[in-house]
């Protein structure tokens, strides 16, 4: 990461995790609702950021928070693609570039509990 407190900030704003613990040049981000976290180090090498075909998501709990953060993200010239409606499983989505170049995708309406929970 070049810039870990812009990345703390992209993704606090934007998929709603928070530092849950730092140390010189690392911090873990959570969103507090499993135990799962993304690790930032600071000064890496971001030569290969993940982009759309491999990419993190996240959930929103409705189409127009997914709107809302799309206008934010346009704002802030980081809207990548969407919002899209492609229906089930995939539902309503954006992607958003994160400082480093990585893709976060934004949701609401996809099958991902319900293929978690029948295992496939």
């Amino acid at each position: 990461m070049r810039d870990l407190d812009a990345s703390i900030a992209f993704y606090a704003r934007y998929a709603r995790m928070q530092v849950v613990h730092r140390r010189e040049g690392v911090v873990w981000l959570s969103d507090r609702t499993r135990p799962f976290v993304i690790v930032l180090m600071g000064g890496a090498d971001v030569s290969n950021p993940l982009r759309p075909a491999a990419h993190l998501g996240v959930a929103c709990e409705s189409r127009a928070e997914v709107d809302r953060l799309c206008a934010l993200a346009r704002g802030e010239h980081c809207l990548v693609g969407g919002p899209e409606d492609y229906g089930p499983p995939v539902g309503y989505w954006a992607f958003l570039r994160d400082p480093d170049g990585h893709t976060l995708e934004i949701s609401h309406g996809q099958d991902v509990g319900l293929a978690v929970e029948r295992g496939n």
